[in-house]
């Protein structure tokens, strides 16, 4: 199996290391005796992580954080192109690699599996990471967010399977060459990179068809996108289609999704036989998840049975309906989700868990194209819970774009009957969420920005 590290990774350079991409690659590398290095905007945990395993971090970005044997510098697309160390690249001609070419450098020589699609990217994939470990297969695995078992988004691990998030966002997902790729959904998004549907399917075709010959697609039957997309590569030669999903067309059938408070029970149809195996977090998508999980791991030969019971061994992710803590009867979640069909099935998913509960959500949108495109459809997602909190846009790469603001998700959620509550500084947020929730109440801090930070203060400010 190849685990060796390739001649231009020797002494790789990352900027923005901290990010949950990049990090894992230069974990990946650092585990495998590469000599990393790297910058990053602020102090973190992963930072630390990353010095734990070897890693050399600077923090702030400058010309002389580049080491002149450095063999190659990692980027991702939101690096600027006016970033000082890869300035001092140029000057010192130190190659620059982008970081989906790094991730496919890493997979080369070992059974990978790609997950890809709009939404639950990184919780199928963590889920096939937890599941491949349970059975004693020592995965390698590469995820866009922390797993809460081993507590980390990537791993080297000296099994023949490489688990790895597949990010359409850039396109960068067109470097792999996988044996299995699953395909959960595919809609409009990332709007400053794709101008229409048309271009997504591009994409994703141009994805499927660097399934390695005899390989497998494994995709949903029920998403419409995603259906549409097996239409376009179905007869491509030498792919084995899957389907999973309610449709009773699936090949890998949901017979049914029972909730049971924060987990589900699911009954699939597979190979003519019932299978029931319990998935650890609420919500029909994540249960839908699992599914492709499932048959993605069918795919590569592992007894259906055995990883079904493994798959029960998830626990979730971090930032996926992460339960916060608990102060005075309040209970705090936080959720990753930045598109309308995520936090629509996020939101969905905790009215199912605590049907008796008022659902009182934080929510930070995530980028100014994202909110021009579908911010009313943000609004009607909102429209879910009892209140909301909406803050200023978490710009992340983008600059600001004339009369894009919040306001546009506000308009649209009070326009949909939601009971909405615009917050423009953040530091005020807890005091405002202690102002509106009583006992019993989930509080939900939602969006892919820095919202996060404001559970723990939260929390803090219910319980004073």
């Amino acid at each position: 199996m190849a685990s060796a590290i390739p001649t231009a990774m020797e002494r790789p350079h990352f900027i923005g290391i901290g990010g949950a991409g990049m990090s894992g690659i230069a974990k990946i590398l650092a585990q495998r005796g590469a000599r990393v290095a790297g910058s990053d905007a602020k102090e973190s945990a992963t930072a630390e992580a990353l010095r734990a395993l070897g890693a050399t971090v600077h923090i702030g970005h400058a010309a002389g954080h580049l080491a002149a044997d450095a063999t190659c510098v990692v980027v991702s697309s939101a690096i600027r192109a006016d970033n000082p160390e890869l300035a001092r690249a140029a000057e010192l001609s130190v190659p620059v690699v982008h970081r989906s070419d790094a991730l496919a450098s890493l997979m080369g020589g070992l059974r990978a599996i790609a997950v890809a699609g709009t939404h639950g990217k990184t919780t199928t994939t963590s889920m096939l990471a937890v599941a491949l470990t349970e059975l004693g297969l020592d995965p390698s695995y590469a995820i866009g967010g922390d797993l809460e078992g081993p507590g980390t988004n990537a791993r080297h691990g000296e099994g023949d399977i490489f688990v790895a998030e597949a990010d359409e966002s850039d396109r960068s997902f067109q470097k792999y060459d996988p044996e299995v790729a699953i395909v959960l959904n595919v809609e409009l998004d990332h709007h400053a990179n794709y101008a229409s549907m048309d271009e997504i399917y591009e994409s994703f075709e141009t994805f499927v068809g660097k399934v390695n010959p005899g390989g497998t697609l494994v995709v949903s039957a029920d998403q419409r996108g995603a259906v549409e997309l097996t239409r376009r590569v179905r007869d491509q030669s030498g792919l084995t289609v899957v389907t999973y999903g309610e449709s009773e067309s699936a090949d890998v059938r949901v017979h049914k999704i029972t909730p049971r408070g924060l987990t589900s029970e699911v009954t699939v149809l597979l190979n003519g036989k019932f299978l029931t195996f319990t998935v650890s977090v609420p919500g029909r998508h994540y249960a839908l998840n699992a599914v492709a999980a499932l048959a993605a791991g069918v795919a590569l030969g592992i007894p259906a049975h055995n990883l079904a019971s493994a798959l029960g061994k998830y626990t979730g992710v971090k930032r996926r309906l992460q339960l916060k803590g608990e102060a005075k009867g309040v209970q705090v979640i936080d959720s990753y989700a930045h598109h309308p069909t995520e936090m629509s099935a996020d939101l969905e998913a905790m009215r199912g868990a605590a049907a008796d509960s008022r659902l009182l959500v934080v929510f930070q949108p995530h980028l100014y194209s994202r909110t021009q495109e579908l911010g009313k459809e943000m609004g009607q997602a909102l429209a879910l819970a009892d209140l909301s909190v909406v803050l200023d846009i978490y710009p992340a790469r983008e600059d600001p774009v004339p009369g894009v603001t919040s306001e546009l998700i506000i308009d649209a959620a009070k326009a949909a009957g939601a009971t909405v509550t615009a917050v423009h500084d953040m530091e005020t947020v807890p005091d405002v969420v202690a102002g509106m929730a009583a006992p019993g109440d989930l509080v939900l801090t939602m969006g892919a920005g820095d919202v996060t930070d404001l559970g723990p203060a939260i929390l803090a400010r219910l319980s004073n």
